[in-house]
């Protein structure tokens, strides 16, 4: 998410801050930079306009030219000018009586019906069950894809054969009142383009139900399209939030940039993955931090409560500090963070080591890659895990048999744990929350053996002389 504009501000700000004092042809340059850098991540040219004038108008002021540190200055005036643009933070509206009527409304394959089912499982860890409505007949197979979707996460379908979305979305939010459901989601049919006919529907379905929500699912890899839907459909049907889905596969991100400045719609989810429980509340602070490259450390330390142990965190951390996690503690801790969702959108959140990642150009991780490296480890015998230092040859060749691997593959992974080692020994003091200490073993040694063993630092490594096993 934001790869590319987030790499190309870090340099900017890099720069500046090499050079100390600034003066207005300083910062010029360097706006001037930033202004490419968000017009390349495809942020729209008013936004970027509007939003550079107001940067500009801040950072060559007597506050910044005369500052002791007038980089940090430049990068805070940047900083609170993106959260303006993003907007303050909005949460569902909750109706006085329930049901809390929410419609989904977009074109077909912005991925709406898959996060009507993802809406419903967050809802659902606050409460009761939601009510979904399969308002969407005329979609081959969109009917089924929710019922499924409904049975994977235990949420009631509703859905009437020739019914019209209309009537059947009125039907729908009277059966959830009478079960005193506390919300009804009605996914609504999509077009592949904006269409009159689709239009006139979602307005008849808006009269019928008064929903307390109109949510745009938008896809954010369209760019300025998802800009100018949502200006659309705003126009029509009055939208109160935006959606936007597959954040984690566009690297620019200039549409969530612009698609609140210009509807003055607030986005409040961005969908960060295929799974079920890839659907984040929007915070406008943690989205600007990671395009700064600061990370998203409150993110982490959510995900990490939720699938961490508090006593396996603290007993992480021991172990990171004085060094003594051994192979046994590298697979709980990989397990650990698959749980949590993607590694890279999980390493992503650490502050400045997406960019580290990056620069070293690792390759994308696969789920294949996750398994080999957990193969490897659980053919170990329980000692061999403890004090890896005693496998030599003849056991790496038993290693590789018993996980169908190579004994390049176990060597690969045993130069990584050592250099992992040495990285956690150096990281220890780092002030991060032990949630964040207890996982960085897996994270670090995982990422760094999916590429190929290659150090995460920039120098050489000596592999350190082992002893020949049994």
């Amino acid at each position: 998410m934001f790869e590319s504009l987030s790499d190309k501000l870090q340099e900017v700000f890099s720069r500046l801050g090499r050079k100390g004092r600034l003066d207005e042809r300083d910062v010029d340059e360097a706006l001037k930079e930033v202004r490419q850098a968000l017009l390349s991540a495809d942020v729209n040219f008013k936004v970027v306009k509007a939003f550079m004038a107001r940067v500009r108008e801040r950072a060559v002021g007597h506050e910044v030219l005369q500052s002791l540190t007038p980089a940090q200055q430049v990068i805070k005036i940047v900083h609170d000018e993106l959260l303006v643009l993003l907007g303050e933070p909005s949460r569902l509206a909750i109706a006085p009586q329930p049901p809390t009527v929410i419609m989904l409304v977009g074109l077909q394959g912005s991925g709406k019906t898959t996060t009507a089912a993802k809406l419903a499982l967050q809802l659902r860890k606050q409460g009761p069950r939601s009510l979904l409505v399969a308002a969407d007949p005329y979609r081959p197979a969109a009917v089924t894809q929710l019922q499924t979707l409904g049975k994977q996460i235990d949420i009631p379908v509703f859905y009437e054969e020739r019914r019209k979305p209309p009537e059947l979305a009125q039907d729908a939010v009277k059966h959830a009142r009478q079960l005193n459901l506390p919300y009804v989601i009605l996914d609504t049919a999509g077009r592949l383009v904006i269409a009159e006919d689709l239009m006139r529907e979602l307005e008849e379905i808006k009269r019928r139900v008064q929903p307390h929500e109109v949510l745009l699912v938008a896809d954010a890899m369209t760019g300025q399209d998802a800009v100018r839907v949502a200006e659309e459909f705003h126009k029509r049907v009055g939208l109160t939030g935006l959606i936007l889905t597959k954040m984690d596969g566009d690297a620019r991100g200039g549409a969530a940039l612009s698609i609140r400045e210009v509807t003055g719609v607030p986005i409040k989810y961005l969908g960060v993955g295929e799974k079920l429980d890839g659907l984040e509340p929007f915070y406008p602070d943690r989205l600007a931090s990671r395009i700064l490259g600061m990370g998203d450390v409150l993110s982490l330390i959510e995900r990490a409560q939720q699938t961490i142990d508090q006593n396996q965190a603290l007993e992480m951390q021991r172990k990171v500090k004085t060094g003594s996690f051994d192979l046994n503690d590298y697979l709980k801790s990989l397990q650990q963070i698959r749980n949590m969702g993607p590694l890279e959108q999980i390493l992503d959140m650490i502050p400045g080591m997406g960019k580290l990642l990056r620069d070293q150009r690792l390759p994308a991780i696969h789920e294949k890659d996750l398994k080999r490296v957990e193969a490897i480890i659980q053919s170990m015998t329980p000692y061999e895990r403890a004090h890896p230092e005693i496998i030599g040859s003849s056991r790496k060749r038993r290693i590789a048999r018993g996980s169908g691997t190579t004994t390049a593959d176990v060597n690969q992974l045993l130069n990584t744990f050592k250099q992992m080692q040495q990285m956690m020994k150096q990281m220890s003091g780092a002030k991060m929350p032990r949630h964040v200490k207890g996982l960085l073993p897996g994270a670090m040694g995982d990422m760094s053996s999916l590429a190929g063993g290659a150090p995460l630092k920039k120098r050489p490594h000596v592999a350190p002389p082992g002893r020949r096993g049994r």
